[in-house]
């Protein structure tokens, strides 16, 4: 099998995991409250179990992270963590308290801080100008299982029987259904992930017009070259050293300080340059307003309009349409244009959704199909903006952040989203009888990160000491 094959198979691997957290949270969502009651747990279980499974991830994301960096392996890392969404969803089957209960979103919010290795390895593995498009397809993919998941509580509600001395019942099997999926993805991971050597601009098409030739002449020949490639941040697996030094060539320079990504490492340096700190303020703003706005919809649609479930279930449908739609969108324009310009237009979009809003929604008037239209314009446009922020402040985050330290510095990123899908709901939770304050906050830190994006723009770019390895670091 050769290297396009393998990696091609890795990312559609990647695709599926993504679609199965997607699904998790559409199959264990709807229920969880009604299984909480059961249990006879207050109503603030409710806020502890959906922020329970955040929190685990966002303390965890850095940890595997700085895990793969440190072995340049991301298979190892999935498999580990697929064990913690094991034995969460099981717990969550077995469902004896409220506590287990809870005890069991945290512990499965612990696998979810693999994505940190995954989206290091899938910058270490992707050239700059495909990168947009490889994190809008793996996007799109959990919005897929979103969408999918809602048909699997069609026939899990059905179900009614023991399994030995456990209950399978319309609360507890969607534990066991999950528990059983991700079960068949570590098989899955087993068998068609690799952790392929990283793919920068020159090698990658080395080896894409070698495909054919051996493994070991591959590696013979690019590491074996008489015009010695630029160094990058991008890692060098260690088998590619051994077979360089057996073949009496001199290594990749720099490959001992990129076998050792952490070597002369500054966190604060690293974090805290003005691009990096806007690009995070773009995560914890756009995830902030996304689940603030997730939690106000319900009560909302059912004091405006009188939604039932069916109704609100075909609305989450048709938004996770237009989301999809609106990632395949990005894929494609991002091909096109800067990322930075793909952020400013979706930063514009959503800037013109909350006004709208806070125009037609905060103080509705003229009658039930004014108002309804009004809400679903609001929609729409909220919808359509967030496709072009997640994917280029992700895309522009991979470029400004030294390869070497992908996994760290993408924990850290999702820690900062974590943090943003904790204090959204209870943002909102409080206020969705007060729309004014809820959505004039909303619109300040929209207006807040557009102004630092203006502000910060010609700095939103790859730079372009990129293809010079530890520039940052050699005077240190």
């Amino acid at each position: 099998m050769d290297y396009l094959q393998k990696r091609n198979l890795t990312f559609l691997t990647i695709g599926l995991i993504f679609m199965l957290n997607g699904i998790e949270y559409a199959v264990i969502l709807p229920t969880i409250w009604s299984y909480l009651q059961i249990l006879e747990a207050p109503p603030y279980f409710l806020g502890l179990g959906l922020s329970a499974f955040s929190l685990s991830g966002l303390l965890t994301g850095p940890l595997f992270g700085l895990w793969s960096d440190r072995n340049q392996t991301t298979k190892s890392v999935i498999l580990f963590s697929n064990l913690f969404e094991i034995a969460g969803n099981f717990m969550y089957f077995i469902g004896y308290s409220k506590w287990l209960l809870l005890s069991s979103r945290l512990v499965t919010g612990v696998g979810a801080g693999a994505g940190s290795s995954i989206f290091g390895f899938l910058t270490r593995s992707t050239k700059p100008e495909e990168r947009a498009g490889i994190f809008a397809a793996v996007m799109a993919c959990r919005q897929a299982g979103l969408l999918v998941g809602p048909a699997f509580n069609l026939f899990l509600r059905l179900c009614d029987f023991k399994l030995g001395p456990f209950v399978v019942n319309k609360y507890t099997s969607p534990g066991i259904f999950m528990c059983l999926l991700w079960v068949l993805v570590q098989f899955v991971v087993l068998a068609l992930y690799w952790d392929v050597p990283p793919i920068s601009s020159e090698e990658g098409m080395a080896m894409v017009e070698m495909k054919e030739e051996d493994d070991d002449e591959e590696e013979a020949l690019l590491m074996g070259s008489e015009e010695e490639p630029l160094p990058t941040y991008r890692a060098v697996n260690s088998d590619q050293l051994e077979t360089s030094a057996s073949c009496g060539t001199q290594p990749v320079r720099g490959a001992s300080t990129l076998l050792k990504p952490f070597k002369g490492f500054s966190a604060g340096r690293e974090l805290l340059r003005e691009e990096v700190v806007v690009l995070l303020t773009a995560q914890f703003i756009t995830l902030f307003n996304q689940t603030a706005l997730e939690t106000m919809v319900t009560p909302l649609t059912q004091r405006l309009f009188s939604f039932g479930e069916l109704s609100n279930s075909l609305m989450y449908s048709l938004c996770g349409v237009e989301v999809i739609l609106g990632f395949f969108f990005v894929r494609w324009l991002s091909g096109r244009v800067a990322d930075r310009v793909v952020l400013a237009v979706g930063l514009v979009i959503c800037c013109i959704a909350c006004i709208w809003c806070l125009v037609f929604l905060c103080n509705p008037r003229g009658g039930y199909g004014w108002e309804l239209s009004s809400f679903i314009i609001g929609v729409f446009l909220q919808l359509l903006g967030l496709p072009f922020v997640a994917v280029s402040q992700v895309s522009l985050f991979s470029k400004v952040t030294a390869e070497k330290t992908q996994g760290f510095s993408q924990g850290v990123r999702r820690s900062v989203g974590g943090l943003a899908t904790i204090l959204g709901p209870l943002w909102a939770g409080g206020l969705t009888n007060n729309l004014y304050i809820m959505l004039g906050m909303m619109l300040a830190l929209l207006i807040l990160i557009t102004v630092m994006t203006a502000l910060s723009y010609d700095r939103l770019t790859e730079p372009r000491a990129v293809q010079s390895a530890q520039s940052s670091d050699s005077g240190g």
